[in-house]
């Protein structure tokens, strides 16, 4: 496909006026023609055109700042926060994993259990220093069998005995690791 010769140039004539045939509504003539010359020259001796190229690159360096964020993402500010919440959310599983079935707030538990749980995971899983550590691996692991198994069965299905029991030694494992600094 080749580009019409008179979109590449500029106009060394006045455009021709739009065909009556084609259209029953008048046409602009400025919407015909291309960009204009702007009055006066540059230093150089060649005058100042705006066409279709400066247009372009101003559109898309004004698009691409748009999409830039204009803050990075939320990152553990401290060692202490991630330590303090952890624990946090450590003392929501064990209690919720706890609480008998015929409870009637197990649902509400649940519900607050996987809101900590979501927050938490969304705020550290993004750090490389974190996902080395010990108490971060167990933590991910028990939130993901506790969630897992709530989504699956509903948030009064009571969680099967081997479950319970590998998500409670995940959970005291990454305690212990948590107290150790790893």
């Amino acid at each position: 496909m080749m580009a019409c010769s008179s979109l590449l140039t500029a106009p060394t004539s006045k455009p021709t006026p739009p065909l009556a045939t084609l259209s029953s509504r008048p046409v602009a003539s400025s919407s015909l023609s291309p960009p204009t010359a702007t009055s006066g020259a540059s230093p150089g001796g060649s005058r100042a055109m705006t066409g279709r190229r400066e247009l372009a690159l101003a559109l898309s360096t004004s698009a691409t700042l748009l999409l830039l964020p204009a803050a990075p993402p939320a990152l553990a500010t401290s060692d202490e926060e991630y330590v303090r919440e952890t624990a946090e959310v450590i003392n929501k599983v064990r209690t919720t994993v706890g609480m008998d079935k015929k409870d009637p707030n197990v649902a509400v538990a649940v519900a607050e259990l996987r809101e900590a749980s979501n927050t938490w995971v969304a705020k550290y899983r993004r750090e490389k220093a974190l996902l080395v550590r010990v108490s971060f691996r167990d933590m991910y692991s028990a939130l993901n069998a506790v969630s897992g198994h709530y989504i699956s069965f509903g948030p009064t299905a009571p969680i099967p005995a081997k479950r319970k029991a590998r998500i409670l030694e995940e959970v005291d494992t990454a305690e212990k690791a948590l107290l150790r600094g790893r």
